[in-house]
């Protein structure tokens, strides 16, 4: 029932801009296999980790630490490592001289035979799932239901898949503090259109519907079994105008381990954003 679909999804999106979505069609094998490849990969020795170091291009592993993604909050980097996939396009095509287009840093065959094949894959089936839910969210911005899939917009997008582990157990039981600066990820809002969101089943993400309370409020967001979390991006507040709302959110962590995946969606380079035609009147003039 696309109406009701449209109806939940617009009061969430002008709630805290977060949703899960289910019944997406991609299977939970499939699920289950991209988990243990991932995990396969966070498992190599750090010294097979570091000759994929994250390039110019943004590809490849981030170490621990690496991130800071709320320095004014944190004292270190996130307690987490991850690895960034990106549009795969070959060093010689001249779209590979625009930023987040290029060729992906891929383990070696020999270490990880299936990797390659099934993150591509899932790059492929999260997309699919991302332009789904961009159908109902122009719906529920009143546009027409194929607004997203023009070329410029979602149909020649820019797509970062990205794993992500956060230690755990024995290693250094991590146990995150906020009093003390200490977080899996840092708090941040999303700068990009959706982000697409698969977890395991240990709980660690926390929302702040309201940005400016004092002192904030943070709910955690349960994992839900084969099913997406969804969050709006800043990109697509500012494109409402203001009407749907990008949240701030952070992961903190009890001392288990967790793994992750994020999928990021931008429209193409040559996308103009402005504020759309629905989303301004007389009363509410563009930001």
């Amino acid at each position: 029932d696309i109406q009701r679909s449209v109806a939940l999804l617009k009061q969430a999106c002008l709630d805290s801009g977060f949703f899960y979505v289910l019944d997406h069609g991609i299977s939970q094998e499939f699920m289950d296999e991209v988990f243990a490849e991932s995990k396969k990969f966070f498992e190599l020795p750090n010294s097979e980790k570091m000759k994929l170091l994250r390039n110019e291009k943004n590809r490849g592993y981030t170490p621990m630490l690496d991130e800071i993604l709320d320095p004014e909050n944190q004292v270190n980097g996130d307690h987490k490592e991850g690895y960034y996939i990106g549009v795969e396009v070959p060093a010689d095509d001249p779209q590979s001289n625009r930023p987040f287009y290029g060729p992906n840093q891929w383990p070696s065959e020999e270490i990880l035979p299936k990797w390659r094949e099934v993150m591509e894959q899932y790059h492929r089936e999260a997309l699919r799932v991302a332009k789904s839910v961009a159908r109902i969210i122009a719906l529920a911005l009143n546009l027409d239901e194929d607004f997203f899939d023009r070329p410029e917009m979602l149909g020649d997008s820019i797509a970062t898949l990205r794993l992500l582990h956060y230690e755990g157990g024995q290693k250094t039981g991590q146990v995150s503090n906020p009093s003390k600066g200490v977080y899996g990820a840092g708090a941040h809002s999303d700068y990009g259109l959706i982000t697409l969101l698969a977890t395991d089943d240990v709980v660690g993400l926390q929302i702040c519907k309201d940005r400016n309370a004092q002192p904030q409020v943070w709910e955690y967001v349960a994992p839900v079994k084969g099913g997406f979390i969804v969050n709006l991006g800043d990109m697509l507040e500012r494109w409402s105008n203001s009407i749907f709302r990008s949240t701030l959110h952070r992961v903190v962590l009890d001392g288990q381990e967790r793994y992750s995946i994020a999928f990021f969606v931008e429209p193409s380079h040559d996308c103009v954003v402005e504020c759309l035609p629905t989303c301004k009147s007389e009363t509410n003039p563009p930001k």
